[in-house]
């Protein structure tokens, strides 16, 4: 997309073209393939983001722990690469449009609005976190958000009666999940959790529905056409990933499920709106530059928090199984991270 914006400002400069910021409509070659173009992205969409759900599900299908690990990995450096090369630097391009007042141009805004963003979804989840350890609180329990478990009441004795949680309980509460692990018993917010998928997931999406208005009417759309199919393969495996891994009482086992199908389809609707209004929508238009740049750069902030935070500090640093673990393992997810990262970051050269 920035490319083709590029190629366009070049001709313009050669006087081969016309500065074009009103409604105008955008490219309507190849329209067949251009409504094609719906399904087979959904299919993509649906695949990348679907399979890690329901195959870590399915009891017939035997997935080794390796592919999962891999692709959890590999999406965290897809989600980084997208937030910094598909979403951050296009907001700047837009935002710095020829078309817009050249007030625009006395403030970085995308940066702005990225930044903005960033400390938003932040205090948002200092706000949900403190609720969440508040309710635990109510009921005996305390939380650890690094995982370091209850209250520190693990194995060095008997329990008192106030230290002692009433396991069955929290198995029960539909707010709260409750996770084992050797150094004790962690519980975690479903709300909480459902809250820090659904950041990430309301970053993406915006991103992927600009996606697909913009590839319904771009006139470079064979190469733009072929790189979204894998970006959004690609990307819908770092959120499926994601999806597969919640922890969550069953009363909500469906909201990973959920979260992978609204990825899936916003991609081909954002296609199927981009072409039901060629005629008027111009990508290039003042309106068209403003709102995309602004959500691109919100969209930034979103993926860029999310990725550094939940997906690189919480994996990495803040995991003491990672932290422990063998140095082999620790290079094999690094390099899975790095992996996807530059794949992301290299299809960025054409969208």
């Amino acid at each position: 997309m920035r490319n083709a914006q590029y190629r366009r400002l070049l001709r313009r400069d050669d006087g081969d073209d016309e500065l074009n910021c009103g409604d105008g409509g955008g490219a309507d070659t190849f329209f067949g393939l251009r409504v094609a173009s719906v399904f087979i992205i959904l299919v993509g969409s649906m695949f990348g983001a679907l399979f890690p759900v329901l195959a870590r599900r399915s009891k017939w299908l035997k997935v080794p722990t390796s592919v999962y690990d891999f692709a959890k990995y590999f999406g965290s450096g897809v989600i980084i690469a997208t937030a910094f090369i598909h979403l951050l630097d296009p907001a700047i391009e837009e935002l710095g449009s020829p078309c817009l007042d050249p007030k625009w141009g006395d403030y970085p805004y995308a940066l702005a609005f990225a930044l903005l963003s960033i400390f938003s979804i932040f205090i948002v989840e200092i706000i949900a976190f403190r609720w969440g350890s508040a309710k635990l609180a109510s009921i005996g329990a305390s939380h650890d958000p690094h995982g370091h478990g209850l209250g520190g009441h693990a194995s060095h004795g008997p329990e008192t009666a106030n230290q002692a949680v009433d396991e069955e309980k929290l198995r029960d509460d539909s707010a709260s999940v409750l996770v084992h692990n050797p150094t004790g018993f962690v519980v975690d917010s479903a709300a909480t959790k459902i809250l820090g998928i659904a950041i990430l997931e309301f970053g993406v999406l915006l991103h992927s529905v600009l996606i697909g208005l913009t590839l319904a009417v771009d006139e470079d759309f064979k190469v733009l056409f072929v790189v979204i199919v894998f970006h959004q393969t690609f990307e819908g495996l770092g959120v499926g990933s994601r999806l597969a891994y919640m922890d969550l009482p069953r009363k909500y086992s469906y909201v990973p499920i959920i979260g992978a199908l609204l990825y899936g389809i916003t991609t081909p609707i954002g296609i199927a709106v981009g072409l039901g209004i060629r005629s008027t929508y111009n990508p290039e238009s003042t309106t068209a530059s403003i709102v995309s740049g602004i959500l691109d750069a919100i969209s930034a902030g979103i993926l860029i928090y999310t990725g550094l935070v939940e997906l690189l500090a919480h994996e990495f640093l803040f995991n003491k199984e990672m932290m422990d673990g063998s140095n082999g393992k620790l290079i094999y997810a690094i390099g899975c991270m790095l992996f996807g990262c530059g794949i992301m970051a290299l299809l960025g050269k054409w969208a």
